[in-house]
């Protein structure tokens, strides 16, 4: 049963572009269809999460990240009351604008982009569905509800001059800017309950998968974190029902369960705190002037405790450093060579390139290009450009 403080398909506010409704799926269904079968989504499949995509098989790309938050988030809007179509689809769109190489590839570029606006990955999602996904006869982009693209754009908060998340130039991050010149996402309140789900699976999904996978590649060890806050109980209890199972088993198990309390309480600290509210409708929630959607605030310092945990062990471990100073040379050499030889772009970006006026305009297509590279392309093209491959440099 939906809840009055839900986000509501029947009226939801108006795409940019009129169309007919859909015989047979909600808007925001719709929406989450766009998403899934667009260019920018699949590209997922070969971006870091943390590990380059040819580090291994086995690790989380953006894609399978996406998916995981996708289904934790629709878990969560369930027992809540909101809408799961509409929760999906901000989930499965968050990560869209991520450069290859995950946050150093992001950091190279907006470095790189400082002079003409700076780069930012969640405007740039926002720019992908609104602009650079071009596929329908009518639109650019995937015109997708108003409630889909607030979401996107505002999923950790409001947005507002030199605030937000994420680097600001200026006001705005030009890609978010531009937009909202022209379809105001009232980027000063609070994204709706929906969207609020959608950012807080994301801390779940990739606390629980970073330990898996930083595990995995032998970056830090069972032992060390035994003692870590959640993941202590979680190993305990594992212990006390299944004391003669394997290793692999036994770490499923564990990690699992340190799942299943950061799930839980967002959970009943979310209902606590919509309670206390007591919204009639979703503009309450966006205008609460806090978010409602939250962890309790013990296991929030509990997380912070893994966070900086992986955050030395893991994002900082020399392996990944080393990839980082490699991926961060192949987008620092891409750059500056696009944007001095714009006619190595593909064909089919010539007549934008034509119609740049200045090094701004021409620069933020190269950006474009480059954010959607996806890592093994971005190796690829660095290769053939350079005739250094970073995979081999022997």
């Amino acid at each position: 049963m939906r809840a009055p403080y839900a986000c509501d398909p029947d009226t939801a506010r108006p795409r940019l572009f009129a169309e007919e409704d859909s015989a047979f799926r909600s808007p925001y269904q719709r929406d989450r269809d766009r998403i899934i079968h667009s260019s920018a989504f699949r590209r997922l499949k070969h971006k870091t999460q943390v590990f380059v995509e040819h580090e291994g098989d086995f690790y989380r790309t953006r894609l399978t990240h996406s998916i995981e938050v996708a289904q934790v988030a629709r878990t969560i809007a369930g027992v809540l009351g909101l809408d799961g179509e509409l929760t999906e689809a901000v989930a499965l769109a968050h990560d869209l604008g991520h450069t290859p190489f995950g946050h150093t590839g992001e950091d190279a570029l907006h470095r790189l982009m400082t002079p003409y606006g700076g780069f930012d990955h969640n405007a740039q999602a926002l720019r992908i569905v609104t602009t650079l996904e071009r596929h329908y006869a009518e639109f650019d982009g995937l015109n997708l509800t108003w409630d889909t693209l607030e979401g996107i754009a505002k999923h950790n908060g409001p947005i507002t001059p030199l605030g937000g998340d994420g680097p600001v130039t200026g006001d705005l991050p030009y890609a978010l800017a531009e937009y909202n010149a022209v379809h105001d996402l009232e980027l000063h309140t609070h994204a709706s309950a929906e969207a609020q789900v959608a950012a807080l699976s994301d801390d779940i999904a990739y606390n629980n998968h970073d330990l898996h996978d930083g595990l995995r590649a032998g970056l830090f060890t069972e032992d060390q974190i035994a003692d870590l806050p959640i993941i202590r109980d979680a190993y305990a209890r594992v212990d006390a029902l299944y004391p003669t199972t394997d290793r692999y088993r036994r770490r499923h198990e564990a990690l699992r369960r340190v799942f299943g309390v950061m799930v839980s309480d967002v959970i009943d600290t979310s209902r606590a705190a919509i309670a206390a509210l007591a919204p009639e409708c979703g503009q309450d929630i966006r205008e609460a002037g806090h978010p409602v959607i939250r962890f309790s605030p013990q296991v929030f310092a509990d997380l912070r405790r893994i966070r900086d945990f992986l955050f030395t062990h893991m994002y900082r471990a020399p392996s990944v450093m080393a990839q980082r100073v490699l991926v961060t040379e192949a987008v620092d050499a891409l750059f500056p060579l696009y944007m001095s030889q714009p006619d190595l772009l593909p064909r089919r970006w010539q007549a934008e390139v034509a119609a740049a006026t200045n090094d701004a305009d021409l620069a933020r297509l190269v950006a474009d290009y480059i954010a959607g590279m996806t890592d093994r392309y971005a190796l690829e093209r660095h290769a053939h450009l350079t005739g250094a491959d970073i995979r081999n440099p022997d």
